[in-house]
Order: C-alpha cells, then structure tokens, then sequence
C-alpha cells in the first residue's frame, strides 16, 4: 500500500523497465537465420544503425551515422523462394541514405556474400581446387561444421536475383554468411542453419503425427484382423449351408417318398433362384462377378461397422498419413539438397510406423 501511495520511494522507479533488456543487446555482434513453424526463415540481423536514430537518439538533419548500440536488432520474415533482393530492399528501409560524390542521398548497396565451393568439411581447400578442377565440394553442416580458418576463406558475392533458399543452402558449407553494406563500411556476420536447423519443426511436426499415426494404426490392424476373420467365418459358414442343402436333397430324393420327379424342380428351381439372386446382389454392389469382389465387400462392411465402434475416423486416418508422407518428402528434399544421410526411423519412432506409411502410400499411388 506504501508503494501504491508514495511510488516515488521505490527504488529504481525512475528506471524505465526496458533498458536491461535493451543494453543485451549490445553483446549481439552476429546475426541469426532461424526457421520458423510456418517454413518462413527469420533472420535477425544487429544493425549497427537505423534511417532515423544515431548513438545519441538524434533525429532528422541533426543526427549522424554513427554507430548506435541501443538499437534494437532487426528481425524480417522471408521465404526461401523470394530472391536476395527482396532481402536487400528490406535491408535498405532500415539504413540511413549515403551520400555519392556529387553530396547527392542514395541508398546503400547491400551485397550477400558466402564462403567459396574448393573447401572440404573442415575448411581447407581440396585437391581439386589446387588442380583447378570444376567440381565443387560440398558440406550441409552449417554452423555445425567446422570453423573455416581465415586462410582458406574465399567470399564469393552472390546475384540478388538468387533465390534465399539456394543461397543458404550453398552457403551452408560455411559458418556463417557475410551481408556488405557499401557506404556505412560495415559488414554482418550471419550464422547459417544446418540440416537440423532448417528441418527442426519439421522434425517435431513429424514426430507428433508418427506417435497419433502409431495409436491409430494399432486400432486400424485389430479392426482389420477382425473384419478378415469375420468373412472367412462367413465363407466357412456358406460351405457348411451347402453341404447342409445338399444332404437335404439327397435324404429327401432317396429316403422319402418324395422322390426324383419332384426333387428335381424344386433343386433346378432353387439353384436358378440362387444364381440371379447372386446376379442382382452385384448389379447393386457394382463390382465384379468373382468371388474376390464379395470378400472384399463383405470385408469393407465389416471394417466400417467396427471403426465405428473403436472411434477410428478413415477420413482423418488418410489426411493424417497423406501429411506425413508429404513431410518425409519435403525433408528428404532437404537431406539431399544438404547432402545429408536422414535416418527418418528416428523421428518416426520406429520401423513399424515407417511400414504403414510405405504401405499408405503405395495404395495412394496405385
């Protein structure tokens, strides 16, 4: 209550409650490239300086372009199928012009560089490089990888009309890539996602469903084996009706008065009535006339009359394994553009989720 009546004896309490947050910032001196659960790639960058402020918070004609550590770092949103100079614009929005030599305003060139193709996985140049081969070498570890020393470094600008997507997959052979502002002097430094990175909610998104996929399965193999039992018990059953008509015909002609003369209409008559039955029941079913057909119709029925029963949606089952099947090829799109070995097994939680989605999918491409 003390504090509520006399606020102007709190300690601190002329401390505005972000400037711990905001000196932080001053420790980021390399920016990042994270993946977000949308696929968009977000990439943090520690301007040194922005279009309107200078380290003194001046404004306008009055400020300078000097480097500004209270600025807090920029953060844009892009898809790996825009170019870099869709990048580079958004970059130049948020830097202060630079003056030509005429003293004429224009905005800074911004130019993506990446570490050069002759190097293996630690960083040193190959033997292919030395004897002037055409063949690039190629690692996907990203910051993972090994620290390329400065020695070996060869920066390689890009075209702005690359798409991001390609670009950080090149650079990925690399640490970091660098961003040159020409003009202000300064060049950024920024961590370049691996594999593991780029693929992360991927992962995660795949191992949700592989665990409701694994649960869902287990309900759909018991409805299955039961289905498959229930129509070979019919299929016996009809033997056994069978051998139970036919013996009855046989007492009947041989050991009744009854005899052959009115036996056989009434057998002629029963089978004819049997085989039109038959004939109309897949007429109705419209499928064709073979046994494989019935017991596949007479399964089918017995698997949607059990799925209800147990909870199991079909619909949802198929939209479930679809989304999955699409995330394993997206990430093995991805494995190959890293040259990187995915052991999918891992994230499926196991062989057997690995054999029903195989399975599914080989249904969905027939």
């Amino acid at each position: 209550k003390q504090q509520i009546r006399r606020p102007w004896q709190r300690e601190g309490a002329d401390q505005p409650p972000v400037s711990d947050s905001r000196r932080m910032n001053k420790v980021m001196t390399k920016g990042k490239l994270l993946t977000t659960p949308t696929r968009l790639l977000k990439l943090i960058v520690p301007l040194p300086f922005d279009a309107t402020h200078d380290e003194k918070g001046n404004k306008g004609e009055f400020r300078s372009l000097a480097q500004n550590e209270e600025i807090q770092p920029l953060a844009l949103l892009v898809h790996p199928q825009q170019p870099l100079s869709y990048l580079e614009r958004l970059i130049q929005a948020e830097l202060p012009p630079v003056r030509d030599e005429d003293g004429r305003e224009k905005m800074p060139n911004i130019y993506f560089l990446a570490e050069g193709s002759e190097r293996d996985e630690t960083g040193q140049k190959t033997k292919l490089e030395r004897e002037e081969s055409n063949i690039a070498s190629y690692s996907g570890k990203g910051r993972e990888g090994a620290d390329t020393p400065p020695e070996h470094k060869d920066w390689v600008r890009w075209s702005s009309s690359t798409e991001i997507g390609d670009f950080i997959r090149d650079a990925a052979r690399g640490r970091e890539f660098a961003i040159e502002i020409t003009g202000h002097n300064t060049e950024l430094r920024v961590g370049v996602p691996s594999f593991n990175d780029r693929t992360h909610y991927m992962r995660v998104r795949l191992r949700r469903m592989s665990r409701k996929i694994d649960e869902l399965a287990k309900i759909k193999h018991e409805c299955d084996m039961l289905a498959h039992r229930g129509a070979h018990r019919i299929a016996v059953a009809g033997f056994f009706a069978l051998s139970g008509w036919w013996g009855a015909v046989y007492f009947l002609t041989f050991h009744t008065d009854l005899g052959w003369d009115l036996m056989e209409p009434i057998t002629y008559l029963a089978g004819l009535t049997t085989i039109m039955g038959g004939y109309l029941w897949f007429l109705f079913i419209n499928r064709d006339l073979s046994y494989q057909a019935a017991l596949k119709t007479t399964i089918s029925r017995r698997q949607n009359i059990l799925y209800q029963e147990r909870g199991f949606n079909p619909e949802k089952w198929e939209s479930l394994v679809h989304e999955a099947n699409a995330l394993r090829r997206e990430i093995r799109t991805i494995a190959e553009e890293y040259d990187v070995d995915w052991d999918e097994t891992k994230d499926l939680g196991g062989e057997e989720v690995k054999e029903v989605l195989e399975q599914e999918d080989e249904k969905s491409g027939k």
